[in-house]
C-alpha cells in the first residue's frame, strides 16, 4: 500500500472511531413552544460534545403511554424517555427503567426541588426540568372591592374562611365565585384535590407501608374534606358543569384554582391586577400536587453513560432556565428560577415557585397509584353530583384494598 493510500485509510478509520454514538430518546408531543425548547436543548447537547448524539422521536401524547408500555414489554424502549411522574413507580416496579443511582446519578440532582425528583423504594428513577404549582388566581381589585384579604404564605385562608369568602362573593353577585376546572376529568382530580386530604392529615394511602387505606382515605379528616368539596357544589359556589373555561378571565368567577401553566396567559390579560394566592389550608398549612413529566433511563439502554450525560445537560441551571424562558413553565431549581424573567425574586411567578417548594407533595410512590387515583376520582364525582361522601369514600377504599390484595401489595 502506498503512503497516500495508507494515510487515507488511517484517516477513514479514525473518523469511524470518532463517530458519535446515537442515544435514542422518546418524548410525547406537546405545544409548539415546548417542542422548540426541547429541540434546542438537544441541539446544544449534540453541539457541546462529540461522543454522543441524541436522536429524538416524538410520539403522539394520546397514545404515548400505550406505545411506551408496548415497547417495554418487548424490550424495545429507547435509552431515554419522558414519563408522567405518577407513572414512574409503576415502570420502576416492572423493571422497565433503572435507578439513577451510583454511576448513573446525574450531577445537579440535589439542587432540584422535591417535585422534580421521583423515587421508588428509596431510589431515584427520574428527574424533571419543569414542574407546576397550584394556586388561587384572583384579581386584587375585586378582592379589595369586596373587603376580602389577600391570603399569604404566612397566613393562608383556612378552608372555613375561604368558604365564607365565597359565600360573601356569591351574595355580592357572582353566580359561581370559584372555578375548580370541574369539567376536567382524569388525573386533574387527584392532582388538584388529594393535596386537600394531605393538608387535613389524610391521604390516598399510608405512605409508610403503602398497604393501608382503610381509616385514612375514609377517616374523619378525609370525610371533612369530601364534605367541604361537596358543599361547594350544593351551595352553588362552583358550577357542576361549567359552560366554558373562561369564567375567571371573563370576570364571572372571582377565583380560579388552577396551575402555574395559566400564569403567562393571565398576566398578559390582567397585568398587575393579577395575584396568585396559596390554596386554602385544611390543616396546619396548604398542600399542592407536585411532579410533572420527567426523564428516565430504560433498563435496556445500551449506553447508560450517554443517557446520564444527556439528563445532566437537561437539568443544568442554564438548560432549566432556557426551557422556562421559552415555555413559561416553572423551573425546578432555585438557581434556574433566579435566571428567568417570570420566576426570579420579585417577579410574579416567584410566589408560585415558593408554593412548589413549601407545599408540594408528590403523588404516592407506588405502582398502585393508577387505582388510587381512579378510585378517588370516582368518589369525588359521586360527591360532586350530590352523593353521600362517607359512602363514596368507603367504596373507593374497598376498590383500592382489593387491588392491593390482588397484586400482593405491589412488592411492599
Amino acid at each position: 500500500m502506498s503512503a497516500k493510500l495508507f494515510l487515507a485509510a488511517s484517516l477513514l478509520a479514525g473518523a469511524a472511531v470518532a463517530a458519535p454514538i446515537d442515544i435514542q430518546v422518546w418524548r410525547h408531543e406537546t405545544g409548539d413552544s415546548d417542542m422548540r425548547a426541547s429541540a434546542a436543548a438537544e441541539a446544544r447537547f449534540n453541539r457541546l460534545q462529540s461522543r454522543y448524539r441524541v436522536v429524538t422521536e416524538t410520539l403522539p401524547q394520546g397514545s404515548y403511554q400505550q406505545s411506551v408500555i408496548a415497547a417495554a414489554m418487548t424490550k424495545k424502549l429507547p435509552c431515554v424517555l419522558d414519563l408522567d411522574q405518577p407513572s414512574v413507580p409503576n415502570f420502576a416496579w416492572a423493571g422497565h427503567i433503572q435507578p439513577l443511582e451510583g454511576p448513573l446519578r446525574p450531577v445537579g440532582v440535589d439542587a432540584l426541588i422535591p417535585g422534580a425528583r421521583s423515587t421508588y423504594k428509596g431510589k431515584l428513577y427520574s428527574v424533571g426540568q419543569f414542574d407546576a404549582a397550584l394556586a388561587l388566581f384572583a384579581r386584587k381589585s375585586v378582592l379589595l372591592k369586596h373587603g376580602v384579604r389577600l391570603a399569604t404564605m404566612a397566613q393562608p385562608y383556612t378552608a372555613t374562611e375561604f368558604r365564607d369568602i365565597l359565600r360573601t362573593l356569591k351574595r355580592a353577585g357572582f353566580n359561581y365565585p370559584l372555578d375548580l376546572n370541574a369539567q376536567w376529568t382524569g388525573e386533574w382530580v387527584s392532582y388538584a384535590f388529594s393535596p386537600w386530604l394531605q393538608s387535613a392529615g389524610a391521604d390516598l394511602v399510608d405512605r409508610k407501608t403503602f398497604t393501608q387505606v382503610d381509616g385514612l382515605l375514609n377517616g374523619d379528616a378525609a370525610l371533612g374534606v369530601a364534605d367541604f368539596y361537596g358543599s361547594l357544589f350544593t351551595e352553588r359556589l362552583v358550577a357542576r358543569r361549567p359552560v366554558d373555561d373562561q369564567a375567571f378571565p371573563s370576570g364571572r368567577a372571582a377565583f380560579h384554582y388552577t396551575g402555574s401553566w395559566a400564569a403567562k396567559d393571565y398576566l398578559t390579560r390582567l397585568g398587575s391586577d393579577l395575584v396568585a394566592l396559596p390554596p386554602p389550608a385544611f390543616g396546619a398549612q396548604p398542600r399542592i400536587g407536585a411532579g410533572s413529566w420527567q426523564w428516565a433511563v430504560s433498563s435496556s439502554c445500551p449506553h447508560p453513560e450517554g443517557a446520564r450525560l444527556f439528563i445532566e445537560h437537561l437539568i443544568s441551571t442554564a438548560e432549566i432556565a432556557a426551557f422556562s424562558q421559552d415555555t413559561g413553565l416553572m423551573p425546578t431549581s432555585e438557581a434556574a428560577a433566579n435566571a428567568t424573567t417570570l420566576y426570579r425574586p420579585g417577579a410574579f411567578g416567584r410566589d408560585l415557585f415558593d408554593f412548589a417548594r413549601a407545599y408540594g407533595v408528590l403523588r404516592p410512590a407506588t405502582p398502585a397509584y393508577p387505582m388510587l387515583s381512579s378510585s378517588f376520582e370516582r368518589a369525588l364525582k359521586e360527591v360532586r353530583e350530590g352523593g353521600d361522601a362517607a359512602e363514596a369514600l368507603d367504596r373507593a377504599v374497598e376498590a383500592i384494598q382489593q387491588d392491593l390484595k390482588r397484586n400482593r401489595n405491589y412488592g411492599f
